[in-house]
């Protein structure tokens, strides 16, 4: 069985203030408070726009050691340049602070416009473009323009490899030349439901899946029933054990070879009712995945859901519980330190936190 990593898109959201934080908690310290209730979240700021090395730096100081991060490419590359002539936007991206990350990078995730057709010829030069590890990043990283002057990140602490998934919105995509490319490259298809409004496929085409939950009947708002996510348990058990689902929808009439084990990572992106966070741990419930939370945030999810209903779910925390939660606001060097005057079998504080840009 490979690893299966269940997570939201994004952290930083005002309805979730009060109802997933605490009421008391400060903005700063959400990605610490979401990423010890999730082992693995998108980030989205470097969509839109790229990022600094400070803020690189932060995100993987607040987060535990085992977390890991989905980057989403930016669309200045696929929104804007719609891949042409994108050396220089590339490089800018990668070279921007990302090798921050270190051993927290996880897939990245580049997102096309509804709008944008497939073309053959300009997916396979980006897709050779793409580093397939932290060197070849490196390598193309070096290449920025001088608009990066003083605000890149040009070191990499050792090499490791990466992974790419696409997911795709129009229609001409439903073709087995695609399937193929994409086999070729070893990079995801994006399974995205997408409440009906873009292409539905499932077709494996990389050791890992990537999967992007937007909503079960409206996009980025509705929620997921007990039944849905009970299906989506069951197809992400097939994923991760190296098979399909017996249904599965694909474009390709080629089934993908067998494998032992494939990782899954899934996203929910239904935040605009605050659902994703509920959603994705009553997934990881089902799939028997641990629910690292305090108690007072797990809390049943009726399977018919209103907003109103959000005002009787008891997930924040108590406030009392919340001065507790992170533990001391201490950097790593300053707790080694203290541990270090505490004398012999002391520990030195696992957390390292920075102040959240």
């Amino acid at each position: 069985m490979g690893m299966i990593r269940i997570g939201i898109s994004g952290w930083r959201y005002e309805p979730w203030r009060g109802v997933f934080y605490p009421k008391d908690l400060a903005q700063r310290r959400e990605l610490e408070f979401a990423s010890r209730a999730f082992p693995t979240i998108e980030l989205n700021g470097s969509f839109y726009s790229l990022q600094h090395p400070a803020s690189y730096q932060t995100w993987y100081d607040e987060t535990p050691d085992d977390f890991v991060f989905a980057i989403k490419g930016g669309r200045y590359i696929t929104h804007l340049l719609r891949l042409k002539n994108c050396e220089s936007a590339m490089a800018n991206f990668f070279a921007s602070g990302i090798f921050n990350l270190c051993e927290k990078t996880g897939p990245f995730l580049w997102q096309f416009p509804p709008q944008f057709r497939y073309d053959e010829e300009r997916f396979e030069n980006f897709f050779r473009a793409l580093p397939r590890d932290y060197e070849a990043a490196l390598k193309l990283a070096r290449r920025r323009d001088a608009r990066m002057t003083g605000r890149c990140r040009l070191a990499i602490d050792c090499n490791r490899p990466l992974r790419h998934a696409v997911e795709i919105r129009h229609e001409s995509f439903v073709d087995e030349r695609f399937i193929a490319q994409l086999r070729r490259h070893r990079i995801a298809l994006v399974v995205a439901d997408t409440a009906g409004k873009w292409p539905y496929y499932e077709d494996v085409t990389a050791d890992f899946m990537y999967i992007r939950l937007h909503g079960d009947a409206e996009l980025y708002v509705s929620g997921y029933t007990d039944a849905a996510l009970e299906r989506w348990a069951q197809r992400i058990r097939a994923w991760a054990g190296g098979a399909e689902p017996d249904d599965a929808k694909r474009i390709s009439e080629k089934a993908p070879p067998r494998r032992r084990s494939r990782d899954v990572y899934c996203y929910f992106d239904n935040d605009v009712k605050v659902r994703a966070p509920i959603d994705a741990h009553n997934l990881m419930r089902k799939l028997g995945l641990p629910v690292k939370v305090h108690a007072a945030v797990v809390a049943e999810t009726p399977e018919s859901f209103v907003p109103e209903a959000l005002d009787a779910l008891p997930y924040a925390l108590p406030r009392q519980d919340t001065r507790w939660h992170f533990g001391p606001r201490v950097s790593a060097a300053a707790a080694r330190r203290l541990a270090s005057r505490a004398g012999p079998g002391a520990k030195a504080h696992p957390e390292r936190t920075r102040r959240n840009p």
